[in-house]
């Protein structure tokens, strides 16, 4: 039971990630290769995202 709210953490922050590559203005092949990612390998990959990710198509000044 101790890991169940950490299985429940990952699984939201991967379907953030996974929302947030599929609305970003990144190429087809790239979002299909970060949800792979993502999908697979499921701490890392979201860990990978948040370093390395597609990022917002809003640019600050």
């Amino acid at each position: 039971m101790e890991y169940g709210l950490f299985g429940i953490l990952v699984l939201i922050a991967d379907i953030y990630a996974i929302y947030q590559v599929l609305t970003s203005g990144a190429s087809t092949a790239a979002k299909i290769v970060w949800v792979l990612v993502i999908l697979i390998l499921p701490i890392l990959g979201f860990i990978a995202w948040l370093v390395a990710g597609p990022k917002s198509s809003t640019a600050r000044p």
